[in-house]
């Protein structure tokens, strides 16, 4: 999200009881994103599913996390290709080859949930694939460093460094992961660039949005004539995954879940496979 909408206010820790709320919104994005694998391909519009998962939110007694906010006017963030984030849904029919980036977010019993993922369409690219296997592996390793004692800086080193230093890539600097609760955008921000060691210590019931942007070519970005879209400046692909986690002694426990999601793509013959990288 972009740094300008989050407060410069202090994190707000959760109780057990507030987690497990969070995660209930979060598990209802998770159902609305499994539920776009299973029906993303190439034809399909991005107006088609952005309606079928506000009526999935809805009818689970939630409204839709995104839709109005900042003035955005749909439930899902619909990022095609070059598209990095915040891309409205369209009319535009998805073509083989495409990537989508999917986002979502909830607002249920007072508190929001958020995840995001990149589908891969129909006859990919191997060097496009490469960069979405790359930006979902840097997204876990976030996650490894999302624990007590640590600080922010190690979250956001850990994902520049195997993006940037590892594989070349473009991290995005101007937008960043959040903070999540009774609001979307909470402090702390969670840049995907950083130095170890620096930033706010996690605590315990920290509840974090960890969501690497990561772009093919360079790290630049603009934004489209819609006032929302965020693209590549280069025009070169983007990919984006986003986990909600809360902050815990060992290791993140992760709110969200794309299990379901990869197992309806598994069984989606339209949509490629993303693994996770040794």
């Amino acid at each position: 999200m972009n740094q300008s909408y989050i407060l410069k206010k202090k994190p707000i820790y959760k109780t057990d009881e507030e987690v497990e709320l969070i995660r209930q919104s979060c598990l209802l994005v998770s159902k609305a994103l499994s539920h776009v694998a299973s029906v993303i391909r190439p034809g399909v519009t991005g107006a088609k599913i952005d309606r079928e998962a506000e009526e999935l939110i809805r009818d689970h007694g939630a409204i839709p996390g995104f839709k109005g906010l900042y003035g955005f006017p749909a439930t899902l963030c619909i990022s095609i290709n070059e598209g990095v984030v915040h891309g409205v849904p369209s009319t535009y029919e998805f073509q083989d080859g495409d990537i989508v980036s999917v986002d979502c977010g909830s607002y249920m019993n007072e508190f929001y949930g958020d995840a995001a993922y990149t589908f891969a369409l129909g006859d990919v690219n191997e060097e496009t694939m490469e960069l979405l296997r790359v930006t979902k592996t840097a997204l876990y390793k976030g996650i490894e460093n999302a624990v007590v004692g640590k600080r922010v800086g190690d979250i956001s080193y850990a994902i520049q460094d195997y993006c940037e230093r590892e594989n070349r890539y473009g991290v995005v600097r101007e937008l960043v992961g959040h903070g999540v609760g009774k609001k979307l955008h909470e402090a702390p921000e969670v840049p995907n660039f950083g130095k170890r060691g620096r930033g706010p210590v996690l605590k315990n019931g920290l509840v974090i949005a960890i969501e690497p942007m990561v772009n093919l070519g360079n790290k630049e970005v603009r934004q489209s004539n819609d006032g929302h879209t965020i693209i590549s400046k280069d025009k070169t692909p983007s990919a984006h995954y986003e986990h909600t986690v809360a902050v815990r002694k060992g290791k993140a426990d992760i709110l969200s879940n794309h299990t379901q999601v990869e197992e309806n793509i598994k069984n989606n013959a339209n949509v490629k496979e993303v693994s996770i990288k040794n």
